[in-house]
């Protein structure tokens, strides 16, 4: 495990990499946005293709915020304070600085060292194993859950053990928040995207499902087969990782035990809160809140921590994912900048959207399908929320689909695919450049190790496009 200065270190020179290029990308969307055409959709009329119109720009941008105009320099401000408690930045900002200090709590506790020596006995010679388990249970978790950004908390867990047998951070990213999202991409049941995108598109809940199940499961089984290869051809020699809490034995005591079934349970608590009482991110921050609170007070007990050292480390487990935040706001500030996602307001957003489904038109259904799916994932980049962008873009695509023989559930899975697969790519991904952070795995490297993947995943979209169109998907 990497030690707390080595996890600072790493921590902010992958988000400084990843704030100066989408730092650059605001300056770049965030100037050609003046010359670019705006258009809004009227608020009083269904949202369609006919109510459109073209707006002249009601904003100018200058160096300086002021007039009413917006200024480049507060793409960091306005990127902090956009959203709402569910929603990046604000929500995603704190949900990962609770979750950074919990882990920190954790870590000084010294009980995951433990666990993670008596782990590695069982898996270091079984690495495939370890990572085709996890990539299952994640997508899976996508697929049911609509997991995303609760995936880092699991990939905090996870790091050590993938130092600890030769794994590197891209891999146990892969494992985690990648698989997250092919689930994601390909679910049947995921309340934050199928549900709201067939309900706007006037589709029975939940319907279509088999097509799903099968599309997920071979973008699953491929996923796993593709982190294999790239674990052997990457996987370094086994390092001998110093425990946090030195100690005479690694023998698990009492209080590790404690401990760790503490934060089992509150993972397995936060599963349940999911499913049966729809938790999301402040629910699940509070969860693991408490679970930092519950870890100080038996280490105080056992007499490993002192309440003050507990609180030093969650502090200092806070302070590690500063660079992440900044990352979140500039990315949230771009948008902003390029007019926002507010279909009923004028921005360049709009204008590209309605000229990209335009395009669309006269098109063969099949290919106007594969058109619906490319456009989703590029506007993808844009809005990453994958509610927000089904809320934005189905009353549009729906429609459109009407127009060129384009059934609603492939426009549907348009979307998903869309949506899905290209989060593992795009930098204005909150939850990706999160996770990214975490690991200490800059969005440069991610990029050169990862984009054949996402390719291949999107061909294999392409194909369940295509199949879809063909069965007469509806």
């Amino acid at each position: 495990m990497r030690d707390s200065q080595t996890t600072a270190a790493a921590g902010q020179q992958s988000g400084g990499n990843a704030l100066l290029i989408v730092l650059s990308l605001a300056l770049v969307l965030g100037v050609a946005a003046q010359w670019l055409p705006q258009g809004m959709f009227l608020p009083d009329q269904p949202l369609s293709m006919a109510s459109y119109r073209a707006v002249e720009h009601s904003e100018t941008l200058s160096f300086f915020a002021g007039d009413g105009g917006k200024g480049l320099m507060n793409v960091l401000f306005e990127g902090l304070v956009s959203g709402s408690r569910n929603s990046a930045a604000v929500g995603v900002v704190a949900f990962l600085l609770i979750v950074g200090g919990t882990f920190g709590v954790i870590h000084a506790s010294g009980a995951l060292e433990r666990l993670i020596e008596a782990l590695v006995t069982h898996t270091e010679d079984r690495p495939t194993l370890l990572i085709i388990t996890l990539i299952g249970i994640f997508s899976t978790g996508g697929a049911v859950l609509g997991m995303g950004e609760e995936t880092i908390a699991f990939l905090a867990l996870l790091l050590p053990v993938f130092q600890r047998i030769g794994l590197t951070p891209v891999v146990a990213v892969l494992c985690t928040y990648g698989a997250s999202q092919v689930g994601f991409a390909t679910s049947w049941m995921n309340p934050f995207s199928v549900a709201i995108a067939q309900t706007i598109a006037g589709l029975p809940l939940y319907s279509g499902s088999e097509l799903r199940m099968l599309v997920w499961l071979a973008a699953t089984v491929f996923t796993m087969l593709w982190v294999v290869a790239l674990a052997r051809r990457t996987r370094a020699p086994v390092v001998s990782v110093p425990l946090a809490v030195p100690t005479r034995q690694h023998a698990i005591a009492v209080t590790d035990i404690v401990i760790v079934s503490a934060v089992i349970g509150c993972i397995a608590w936060i599963v349940v809160g999911v499913t049966r009482w729809h938790f999301y991110i402040g629910e699940i921050a509070s969860q693991f809140f408490t679970l930092a609170v519950a870890v100080a007070l038996v280490a105080r007990l056992s007499g490993r921590l002192s309440l003050r050292a507990s609180s030093d480390a969650f502090a200092t487990g806070a302070a590690q994912l500063a660079p992440t935040v900044l990352v979140i706001a500039a990315a949230k500030g771009m948008l902003w900048l390029f007019g926002g996602s507010d279909v009923h307001s004028p921005s360049s957003l709009n204008a590209l959207l309605y000229h990209a489904a335009h395009l669309l038109q006269g098109l063969p259904p099949m290919l106007a399908a594969q058109g619906m799916l490319a456009t989703q994932s590029l506007f993808n980049f844009f809005v990453t929320s994958g509610s927000a962008q089904a809320a934005i873009t189905m009353p549009l695509m729906a429609g459109l689909g009407d127009l060129l023989g384009v059934s609603r559930q492939i426009a549907v899975l348009a979307f998903q695919f869309g949506d899905g697969f290209s989060n593992l790519l795009v930098p204005t991904s909150s939850a990706m450049m999160g996770a990214l952070g975490v690991a200490g795995v800059s969005w440069t490297h991610w990029l050169r190790c990862t984009w054949k993947l996402t390719l291949l995943l999107l061909l294999i979209a392409a194909l369940g496009i295509a199949v879809a169109s063909e069965i007469g998907y509806a």
